[in-house]
């Protein structure tokens, strides 16, 4: 068994999550949280606790299914708590957890800047198309 210097025992922790690794774990979450409706999802949850109709209601075309799975591996993550109170009907809460809540400003900013920058995609798409379509004529 070797010994290994601090500065080596650093270095070896430095690269333990490098998602340019294909076996890192840190690209599987990199993949969760690139996800549309993550980003939806945990954008619609900051202004605080909502009930799943809610969060359907406001994420727009997300079938059952999706947002089911979606909430689902979100609280698996530790970005998301899930809240059941015994009523009838029973009512289930989503809330940000202070994990989720840390990654609501790379969040909020991506869906501004999608929202920002639309027009000039739409533009960039229409001169990448337009030379393909002119050969077709």
């Amino acid at each position: 068994m070797t010994t290994r210097t601090a500065a080596q025992r650093r270095a070896e922790a430095s690269t333990a999550y490098d998602a340019y690794l294909a076996a890192c774990p840190a690209r599987q979450l990199l993949d969760r949280i690139s996800d549309k409706w993550v980003s939806l999802a945990v954008n619609a949850l900051a202004d605080g606790p909502q009930r799943y109709g809610e969060l359907s209601r406001r994420l727009a075309s997300v079938s059952q299914k999706m947002l089911t799975q979606t909430l689902r591996h979100l609280e698996r993550d530790g970005l998301v708590s899930r809240t059941v109170t015994p009523a009838v009907p029973v009512r289930v809460d989503y809330e940000l957890t202070p994990l989720g809540r840390s990654l609501l400003p790379l969040m909020r900013a991506i869906k501004s800047w999608a929202e920002d920058h639309m027009d000039e995609v739409h533009a960039a798409r229409a001169a990448y198309d337009a030379p393909a379509v002119e050969r077709l004529v």
